[in-house]
This record gives C-alpha cells, structure tokens and sequence, in this order.
C-alpha cells in the first residue's frame, strides 16, 4: 500500500483502530520524517516520527517545553496541571518534584512486593481445567494489571480497581467506544478526570486525618520511612515548600494513568504477536530470555503511542524548520519501529539486543516508574508461562481508538495447562 504523506491524518482515532499506523509511519519515516498536520483552522502540529528526532524532542527540554501539554486531545489549549504536575512541569522544577518520588519509585520498592504481585497476577489470569483448555478475553484480564502494582505503592483498596481502571481509560482513550460517554469525547473527559480527581481528594483528606506513624509501611524504604506514594506526596518539599493540595492531587492522577492505562496492553500485544508467529512457546521455553523479552515487548507495544511538545524557541529537525510555539508530536511507536536502529522491526524478537525502545520516553521526562514496569512484566510472562503450555487466538482483536493510547482492548484466546500448572 503507498501512503502519500498529503493524505495523512494522525490526528483521526479511527487510524489507530482500524487503520495501519505502522504503514503510514513508514512511508513518513522515509519521505518527510518531520511534516506539518493540519487539525482545523489555523490549528496544527508537526509530527515526528524518526528515532532520532523523537529522542532529541523529549529529551531537549530547553527546545521544547512540556508545560503547554503533553497530549493531542489538549491541543490548542493550556493545560491545567501546567507546573504543579510532573509531567507538565520542565526543569529544573521538575527534577525537584521528582527526586522525592524517585527514591519511593526505585526497583527495590517493586520487588519488595514481589510476592504480593505475583498473587495478584495469579488472580488475574483464570486456571485453565486439567488436560483440558479454557476461552477468555486476555486483555480484559489483563486490564487491572497496573493495579496489582500501583494499588498497594498508592495504597488503593482492592474494591476500587474496577472503577479506577474505567476511569482511566476515560481520561487516555476518550474516542474509544468501550469507554466513551454518550455525550462524546469531551463529556467523557470530563467526567473521567473529575471522578478521578474527586477520589484521590477523598483519599488524601483520608491520609491528612490520620498520623503516618499509625499505618504500617507499604512500600520497601528505609528504616524510618513509611507510607506509600501518597504519603510522600504530601510530605515532600519542593522549593522549600509542601505540595499544595491541588499538587498533591495531580501528581495522584499522574502516577495512576502513566500506570494505569499503558502497562495492561504490553502483555495482549505481546500473546497477539508471538501467537500470530507460532512463536508463544520459543519465548515460553526460554527463562534466559525473559529479561530481553519484556524489553522486545515494551518495544513493539509502544503503548504511549505519542508525546506532544511545544517549540520555545526557533528549531530545525532533519532540515524542515520549526517556529517558536508550534506544537511538536514525538511518536514514540515510530520510533520503537525505526528500520535504522532496529533490523527488522516488525519482527517480536525475545531475543533482540540492543533494544534502546522509547517505550518509557526519553530526557528528563523518562517514566519514573520504568523499574515497577519492568518488575511487574517480568512477574507476569514468568507466571503466565508458568500456567499455560500454549495461547492460541481465537478470534480478531479490537485496537482502542486513541490517538495517545496503543492497545488491544479484547483479545479472545484459548489456553491449555501446563504440566506443571496441573501438578500445581
């Protein structure tokens, strides 16, 4: 298929669900790596769709700033969390927000709960019948996945998972039919942003009535430093001062969809390629492969499927000019498929090496959670191959309509036990 740069839209959701995105990054990577997409009106952005443009435009704060938006669905318009959030805060503010919640963020934090995860993820994917196989939808099994990590790290109830996940879904693929408001997108914005900010204003107010030193630690820090997540939200000094409430709250938000929304749809990418290649068992037969693995899988799932800057300054990317102001789209899953850092890009590869992915962005702005990521991953393909000796697809898979978010919302499979598994 030949896609003519002119006849692009990047910005249309419909792209992403029943389109080929790949194709079209293609075709963009080799004839205008940095072109102009026009939205409406005077209304428009540059997209950037080569490895080392979009690693230059995250990484390059003092180019382009965060602080006017990060996403496509605020295009044109400011973002509210602009300096009080993480993610919409530049340096060198934000390496300060970010130290604190670093620490808390680091792998040791993960692997503390190790177990208690890997319970979780026990729970999460259902025991087919001995010698025999089970049907069920992967991806939806999959959906509360960040929960089982990021719950006990922000100390959230186990009841709430069901509600947070929908919530977030709201708030990353507003377009999506499973998950929008009969209002559209913009009611389903809306409503996903304000319920979700209404329970971590709950949660903190919870949080501000009781003593730290009355709540056992939940999190694998010092001796001497307890609490989860929010705890250090609220305790932290930044510019020597605490957090304001409506700081303490956005960076709640921040953490449950950086979180919340991605890391559930690596694992259906993943099952959907290695099945489609016959290749489930090559990887699942594999344990010294399991850490190239989940790198190979953040890779090809790119489920951040975009970052948007804005231009501070006048800027030339591969040759084409960019003026001061100008919105600037990264997308990651074009770079995650540049030919001229990854051989073979369409291949799953466990086995790949020198897999430098943008899964989890670049420059300062890297995902702090990136450890948990990895450790959550890595727990999860060990069970999951643990628990079942074959994954077959049984049906097509339906792709979130999102301009942000890249995954397989339903993915009907077949499994069968392993031996160990019914010995089990």
């Amino acid at each position: 298929m030949t896609v003519r740069p002119a006849d692009v839209n990047l910005a249309d959701p419909a792209l992403y669900a029943d389109g080929d995105p790949y194709t079209t990054w293609r075709a963009l990577r080799e004839h205008a790596p940095v072109s102009w997409q026009q939205v409406s009106g005077t209304l428009g952005f540059w997209s950037v769709t080569r490895y080392a443009d979009v690693e230059r435009v995250l990484a390059d704060h003092a180019s382009f700033t965060s602080e006017r938006g990060t996403l496509l669905s605020l295009l044109g318009r400011s973002d509210p969390a602009a300096r009080r959030q993480m993610a919409v805060t530049d340096p060198p503010r934000h390496d300060r927000m970010r130290a604190p919640l670093h620490r808390a963020l680091r792998l040791r934090s993960a692997e503390a709960h190790a177990e208690q995860i890997r319970a979780g993820i026990r729970d999460l994917l259902p025991a087919a019948p001995p010698g025999g196989e089970l049907t069920f939808d992967f991806a939806a099994a999959c959906a509360q996945l960040p929960l089982v990590v990021l719950g006990p790290l922000l100390g959230l109830p186990v009841r709430d998972r069901p509600r947070l996940v929908r919530l977030a879904m709201m708030c990353a693929a507003e377009d999506d039919p499973d998950h929008q408001l009969p209002g559209g997108r913009d009611a389903t914005l809306e409503r996903g942003h304000r319920e979700l900010f209404a329970y971590f204003a709950d949660l903190v107010r919870d949080r501000r009535r009781h003593a730290q030193g009355d709540r056992p630690a939940r999190l694998g820090l010092p001796d001497g430093d307890h609490g989860d997540l929010v705890d250090v939200l609220l305790t932290m000094e930044v510019d020597g001062a605490r957090l304001t409430p409506g700081e303490v709250l956005s960076n709640c938000y921040s953490l449950l969809l950086g979180a919340g929304v991605t890391l559930a749809h690596v694992p259906p990418a993943a099952v959907f390629d290695l099945c489609g290649t016959g290749r489930y068992a090559d990887w699942a037969t594999r344990p010294d492969l399991l850490d190239s693995g989940v790198e190979e899988a953040l890779r090809r799932a790119s489920p951040a499927r975009h970052f948007m800057r804005y231009a501070r300054r006048p800027v030339v990317l591969a040759g084409v000019p960019v003026a001061e102001g100008d919105a600037v789209v990264a997308w990651l899953g074009s770079a995650n498929h540049d030919e001229a850092v990854f051989p073979r890009p369409d291949v799953f590869d466990p086995g790949r090496r020198r897999n430098r992915h943008l899964a989890f962005g670049a420059g300062p702005h890297y995902c702090a959670g990136a450890g948990i990521a990895r450790v959550t991953l890595r727990l999860f393909f060990a069970e999951l191959f643990a628990r079942y000796a074959e994954i077959e697809v049984t049906g097509a898979p339906r792709r979130a309509r999102s301009t942000f978010l890249s995954g397989i919302t339903h993915l009907p499979v077949r499994v069968r036990p392993t031996q160990k598994e019914v010995a089990r």
